[in-house]
């Protein structure tokens, strides 16, 4: 993996533990709501694969929100009251439904390509997903 983020400039470093994602991907909706999802997502990649943070933790993720400027009180009273359960709660349906179990996951078409994957994979996924159409 560290091979894989340094050839595309990618912050990596050594994590010890695995951290729950659901409060960061609730926090992701309202971010991108508010035209900052990309980059929150990007601030969540680095604070947990490259500085092995606990995104589990309201703090850390207020922490992040902080950093871009965006109103703490805000986004923890969104975790609080759950406002995007839902909307992730559906996501997590879809990617059951369609047999996503890995992150990440890429389909077209139906069709999966599971895990860090070469350009060369993704363009045959997309290329298989076209031709199916033709």
């Amino acid at each position: 993996m560290q091979g894989v983020a340094d050839q595309f400039g990618l912050p990596f470093g050594v994590r010890q533990k695995t951290f729950n994602s659901r409060r960061a991907q609730e926090l992701g909706k309202w971010t991108e709501l508010l035209g900052r999802g990309d980059e929150f997502h990007l601030a969540v990649f680095r604070a947990y694969f490259a500085d092995g943070l606990n995104i589990a933790r309201v703090s850390v993720l207020a922490g992040l929100v902080k950093a871009m400027n965006l109103d703490v009180a805000e986004a923890e009273q969104v975790l609080a009251a759950g406002t995007y359960k839902q909307q992730v709660d559906r996501d997590w349906d879809y990617s059951r439904t369609n047999g996503i179990t890995a992150v990440p996951t890429f389909m077209a078409d139906s069709r999966t390509v599971i895990g860090a994957q070469s350009y060369e994979a993704l363009e045959k996924l997309v290329s298989a997903a076209g031709a199916s159409r033709i």
